[in-house]
């Protein structure tokens, strides 16, 4: 399941890249349009400023812009850089240690199946394309 701080990570990045025309953008303004709190924001964003995804400046004119185009941008990138792996168990996490069952798991080659789909779909997935899905269909995430 993603959590809160996930779909937040995925609001400050189409926000970003709506509304950054390559400059910066003050948090406070991220939080107001996103209706996230600002304190709540600045827990997110050091997760995705070390993915290289966004870089920021302090002072007078400061705040966060993305490094990249939207379409090089992920939503999986985004997702391990704020949920951490997207495993389904922990067996299959990344640096977890060796499972003393894993010859005799009669679940394992699905839930390595489940995490392939799984990664592979919110990889398939660019902010750029989120950023043109109209509106009124889609919730808010």
């Amino acid at each position: 399941m993603i959590s809160t701080r996930g779909r937040y990570a995925l609001r400050v990045i189409i926000d970003l890249a709506e509304h950054g025309n390559g400059g910066y953008i003050p948090m406070k303004e991220i939080a107001e349009r996103q209706e996230i709190s600002l304190k709540y924001i600045e827990r997110i964003l050091p997760d995705i400023t070390k993915g290289d995804i966004i870089e920021g400046i302090h002072g007078k004119g400061g705040g966060y812009k993305l490094k990249r185009p939207p379409e090089e941008i992920t939503v999986g990138e985004i997702l391990r850089l704020t949920e951490g792996d997207l495993a389904p168990v922990a067996c299959l996490a990344e640096n977890a240690p060796p499972c003393e069952k894993k010859a005799d798991c009669r679940t394992i080659a699905m839930w390595s199946e489940y995490s392939k789909l799984t990664n592979e779909f919110f990889d398939s997935i660019t902010v750029a394309q989120l950023t043109k899905r109209d509106s009124a269909d889609y919730y808010v995430i």
